[in-house]
């Protein structure tokens, strides 16, 4: 992969390049949100690799220098070299020239192409990478299956994540489950094989690009579109038995009584801290749930008096409704400590999962809940929400010799595998 960098004004739509033969061609670009390895941070650590370009007439960044990019009074600052200066607007960083010789560093993570770093939300920073979609796969594929799974199933990966991007690619995306996992220039030889074997291959109904939606696991039954997002049921994800996905039965536990008040010592200089909930890691889950939609600053989650699932059911057995009662403290920024409740009744779980987490609510898949007591207990198949593609289901079907189209269409019947045309 050797291109020259020839047109790169501020992050337009495509890339022109010359090939090693020198012949020109024009590869789509992606624009990804860096947030899963950032979070929400005033500052980050970058390092060159490689002659880059800043857009800044009177910024000169080196190589292997050290750089820290602070926001400081809704500016960026950007130190290193022995040297500070104040930036006007975004900091962009441009490689004079597009290969893997050329590496921006950020927080030590790699990554390809060319990256904004802007002020969000007037505090926190945000790079925006930009690179060809196929790089962008190749830094997709492997952080969204095992490298070690067979070639069929990685090109079926390939060819879902490839359309994925494609249809979202007027969009700002960010490199987390809510779109696709991307993990920069860590690229694995398999998967980056599977990504070039299927250049530019993409699946279509009707002369349409497809939502290529998938999961890690459907629990043994795939699910419609419109049951879990809403909108029109489209026919290339029905609801059939998937005999070739390994169900991946879970189960979680949550106690009612978090934190008992009542056992409290208020008197304690030391309780707030000392205060701990039964559940930490679900607990978490709810704060930074609760953090997000506002009840900013610190909490202590007391108690989850309600926890109920609708006994309606979709045909693909699975729960698509229920209510939650939450009890807790909420510190404000100035020490105020108040007691706040959260009640969503009836609604949707896709509202509620958040809350506990993924990695515990795992599906929507659920073959019982018990209220028993002061505990409940909840157990399910599957592993996301089971619409399109089972990951494990594909690798099993790789396993016994099914091919890539073979694999893809069974997930997506109907559809027809093409070559994208920019």
């Amino acid at each position: 992969m050797r291109h020259n960098w020839l047109i790169f004004l501020l992050f337009v739509p495509l890339l022109l390049c010359f090939g090693k033969a020198g012949k020109v061609s024009a590869e789509e670009m992606i624009k990804v949100r860096l947030v899963n390895d950032i979070g929400e941070t005033n500052h980050l650590q970058i390092k060159l690799k490689g002659d880059f370009l800043s857009l800044d007439p009177t910024l000169t960044v080196k190589e292997n220098v050290n750089y820290r990019v602070n926001v400081k009074n809704q500016s960026l600052i950007i130190e290193g070299n022995d040297e500070q200066q104040k930036l006007i607007g975004s900091l962009f960083l441009i490689p004079e020239r597009y290969d893997e010789k050329h590496i921006i560093f950020i927080n030590n993570k790699p990554y390809l192409g060319a990256i904004e770093i802007k002020i969000e939300n007037n505090e926190y920073i945000r790079p925006i990478n930009q690179l060809p979609v196929e790089d962008y796969l190749k830094g997709v594929v492997p952080f969204e299956v095992f490298p070690t799974w067979g070639l069929e199933t990685l090109k079926a990966q390939a060819l879902a994540a490839r359309t994925y991007a494609y249809a979202h690619i007027n969009e700002e995306i960010d490199d987390t489950i809510l779109f696709q996992v991307y993990g920069g220039f860590s690229w694995d030889q398999n998967t980056t094989k599977a990504v070039e074997d299927t250049n530019g291959e993409v699946i279509t109904f009707q002369n349409h690009l497809i939502d290529a939606f998938y999961s890690a696991s459907n629990g043994g039954i795939t699910e419609n579109n419109a049951h879990v997002w809403g909108g029109n049921a489209m026919p290339y994800f029905p609801i059939k038995k998937d005999p070739y996905d390994p169900t991946h039965p879970w189960k979680f536990t949550l106690h009612k009584t978090q934190i008992d008040h009542n056992e409290m010592d208020w008197d304690n200089p030391n309780w707030w801290q000392e205060a701990v909930e039964k559940d930490e890691e679900i607990a978490l889950s709810m704060k930074k749930w609760l953090q997000k939609n506002g009840y900013p600053g610190e909490i202590k989650i007391l108690s989850i008096p309600r926890l109920e699932l609708s006994k309606q059911h979709f045909i693909s057995n699975r729960t698509n409704y229920g209510s939650i009662k939450v009890e807790f403290l909420h510190k404000l920024l100035d020490g105020t400590i108040l007691y706040e409740q959260l009640i969503l009744d009836d609604v949707k779980l896709n509202k509620i999962r958040p809350m506990i987490g993924g990695n515990h609510f795992k599906s929507y898949y659920i073959d019982s809940f018990e209220n028993d007591g002061d505990i409940y207990t909840m157990k399910g198949k599957g592993f996301g929400h089971g619409v399109g593609m089972s990951q494990w289901g594909a690798n099993s079907m790789g396993e016994i010799g099914k091919t890539y189209q073979e694999i893809l269409q069974f997930y997506y019947p109907g559809t027809t595998i093409t070559t994208h045309s920019n």
